[in-house]
């Protein structure tokens, strides 16, 4: 009967029979535990030659000797002989020392089980009833896909002394493009602090004993300010709980994360920062908006669009070959627009809307620099949007006539 344990080898001397293929993914595992490596082979692969080399590893080059085990915690055996490979567990059984092998058909006294993590949880699958790796492996893959999609029980039950903060991007709000490092740490997490944006669907999926803490802000209407915020992370983390911040976008791209992770690092508390895909690309990217396209535009300018157009903004307005994306910038567009007509930009530029971009409700509005604030009005343009200007918004660039003209055009 197999009774699946998990050894700790680090520093621990590990010793593998077999120099072969099979043996050196099986040593890039062990020293991946931190186990100290001693190959016993006559020859040995090109890759396990440069560890030996760079003294990553030692290196008896000549055949097995009971002898060579008497100092080790763990055994590995993959000589691609039988008798060679019954002779190494023989004597790791001699010596107390557990022992895998590989070998075709072999026994011994241990199985590296297929194996899958998330955050700091290790699953191992082996066979009860002799070793069949495929099967394994299999059930290994299934189960790490329900810890990828955030379907399984990651929560710790036992609090930590001292909690920690995951600052996530959770993209542009479908839950599918959430990445699968997000949805593993809401999986985990005690506390989620959420925005109005973002993947708030996957809150639905959470346990009725997670907190959530709504601070998502609205045009003009900030109910929690960013001290307050900062507080609410650093003192949950306090508590030993694990908190995720789950943001719309990208952490870093007008989201603030940068003071969230300041705030945590002041108080001591550990914090991580998980990409999003930021609007700035993907909203663009869903009205079929490519924000650069090769012999059309090569770069890209990302603004807050409720702050009067800095000069480097104004000249890329004026380049033909720039794209300017400006996120929150429906309140402040009018502005916007007289900043690029009294620098130059010409009235013909092209601009598109796309508001509440992947979602059912998105539309987009296409018009152009001299038409934009009538155009927006006449739509009703409201947020979230963002706003493309420039050459790559043409409405026929990558969409066919006859779809454009669908569109909301001025």
């Amino acid at each position: 009967m197999i009774a699946l344990a998990g050894l700790d080898l680090t520093d621990r001397l590990v010793v593998c029979v077999g120099g072969g293929r099979v043996a050196e993914r099986r040593i890039a595992r062990l020293r991946a535990s931190g186990a100290r490596i001693r190959v016993v082979a006559p020859e040995v692969t090109d890759g396990l030659a440069a560890l030996a080399a760079a003294g990553t590893i030692d290196w008896a080059a000549r055949p097995f000797d009971a002898s060579d085990l008497d100092d080790a915690w763990f055994c590995h055996t993959a000589t691609g002989s039988a008798t060679v490979d019954a002779l190494v567990v023989d004597a790791a059984e001699a010596r107390r020392v557990w022992c895998v092998n590989a070998g075709h058909g072999g026994k011994g006294t241990a199985r590296l089980a297929a194996e899958t993590t998330s955050d700091d949880v290790l699953v191992g699958v082996v066979s009860t009833a002799g070793a069949d790796p495929r099967r394994s492996v299999a059930v290994r893959d299934a189960i790490a896909d329900g810890l990828a999609a955030g379907r399984l029980p990651l929560r710790r039950r036992r609090r930590p002394l001292v909690g920690s903060v995951a600052l996530v991007g959770g993209g542009p709000g479908p839950v599918d493009l959430l990445t699968v490092r997000g949805r593993a740490l809401l999986a985990a997490a005690d506390v989620v602090v959420h925005d109005r944006l973002g993947p708030t669907g996957v809150l639905a999926e959470l346990g009725d004993d997670v907190e959530l803490v709504d601070v998502g802000k609205r045009p003009h209407h900030h109910p929690v300010p960013q001290d307050e915020i900062n507080a609410i992370l650093v003192d949950r983390a306090s508590r030993g709980l694990r908190v995720v911040r789950l943001k719309g976008g990208d952490p870093f791209v007008y989201g603030r994360g940068g003071e969230e992770v300041i705030a945590c690092r002041a108080a001591g508390v550990p914090v991580e920062v998980v990409p999003g895909i930021s609007s700035a690309i993907a909203v663009p990217e869903s009205a079929g908006i490519p924000v650069t396209h090769r012999g059309v535009a090569g770069t890209l300018h990302v603004v807050n669009g409720q702050e009067s157009p800095s000069p480097a903004t104004l000249a890329a307005l004026r380049d033909d070959t720039a794209t300017v994306v400006a996120l929150m910038g429906v309140s402040g567009l009018a502005r916007f627009v007289d900043a690029a007509r009294a620098a130059g930009a010409p009235a013909g530029r092209p601009v598109a809307f796309i508001e509440n971009g992947h979602t059912p409700q998105q539309r987009t509005i296409r018009s152009t620099m001299e038409r934009a604030v009538p155009d927006a009005a006449a739509h009703g343009l409201r947020n979230p949007a963002v706003l493309v200007f420039g050459e790559v918004a043409r409405a026929e660039l990558l969409l066919p006539a006859v779809v454009a003209q669908g569109e909301g055009v001025g």
